[in-house]
């Protein structure tokens, strides 16, 4: 009986050390969450093409070469490199005022990058302030939230931001003031659902039990378990805001000449388009790109902070 008691515990201990041992060699949370993120290949590709275009438009004074301002009748419709009758001096071309495509280009990324970034966080205060208030506190607040959400889906922003940037002018502010003021509604929809499913669980009802405060139990308990659905939200209208200025400056009522802006670029060139197609179709690649590139990060981002996937 003794030895079968000792071979017992030698057993448990034996079962203990392996399962120490075992977690030992379980990789860390950091690991794991290094392996989920290069194992993403969208979200890869979206942060080295959005990190490239960031540096491209930080560093776009050395890279440029020239003065995007800077205009050479002389030197006026030069094709780019691929194309005969090209220019060493302008990789790009020149446009119809002979400024260097090349060095409008690099400087209209910073136009749309900041454009997006600003709007994206302008819009983003108002509707997740909106949308937590309503999801947590229900009742009247709810009500009234979900009246203006209405208000704001009943109205058009392309048609609105038109009336508003022709009323006060077009410039780089006030574009990203009106598209700011306007793309705040889908913030407040999905924030509000989001704060809907969460504000009833376990966690949330035990913080209110030992007498957390509101803003407590709003910051460090429901934001955290929705903030992946933010993400995901910033990034669409991140790149939303983009289109929208890109199309804004298409018309005319947007970024103003001489400002470089892809959009205006588009503009300027769609005389053009049917004899020298390649006025449109650099910036707007570049367009495509870079909204393909948010969009990538914002949908890898989601599904990597996702909490069923946190595990």
């Amino acid at each position: 009986m003794p030895g079968s008691i000792r071979a017992s515990g030698w057993a448990d201990m034996a079962r203990t050390i392996e399962t120490v041992a075992e977690e030992l060699r379980a990789p860390s949370p950091a690991a794991i969450l290094r392996k989920r993120v290069f194992g993403h290949y969208g979200l890869v590709f979206g942060i080295a093409v959005l990190a490239v275009i960031v540096l491209i438009a930080l560093l776009a004074p050395l890279l440029a070469g020239h003065d995007p301002y800077a205009q050479d009748l002389v030197a006026r419709m030069k094709p780019p490199f691929w194309m005969a009758g090209s220019d060493p001096e302008h990789l790009l071309g020149t446009d119809h005022l002979g400024r260097d495509y090349l060095a409008r280009l690099l400087y209209g990324a910073r136009i749309s990058l900041s454009i997006g970034l600003f709007a994206a966080l302008i819009s983003g205060l108002i509707g997740t302030a909106m949308g937590v208030a309503a999801g947590y506190f229900g009742g009247r607040v709810d009500l009234v939230v979900t009246f203006l959400i209405n208000v704001r889906l009943a109205m058009p922003v392309v048609l609105v931001a038109l009336a508003v940037v022709a009323i006060l002018g077009g410039s780089l502010q006030v574009v990203v003031c009106v598209l700011g003021l306007l793309l705040w509604d889908r913030f407040a929809v999905v924030m509000r659902s989001s704060v809907l499913q969460v504000r009833d669980l376990e966690y949330v009802n035990a913080a209110k039990a030992i007498g957390c405060s509101t803003r407590r139990i709003i910051l460090l308990e429901i934001m955290p378990n929705v903030v992946n659905n933010l993400i995901v939200v910033v990034t669409l209208e991140m790149a939303h805001a983009i289109l929208l200025e890109a199309a804004l400056s298409f018309l005319g009522l947007g970024v103003q000449p001489p400002t470089p802006s892809w959009g205006l670029m588009i503009s300027e060139g769609k005389q053009m388009m049917l004899f020298e197609p390649w006025l449109i179709a650099i910036p707007g690649v570049a367009l495509f790109v870079l909204v393909l590139a948010i969009n990538l990060l914002g949908d890898g981002l989601r599904d990597v902070t996702a909490p069923e996937n946190r595990g």
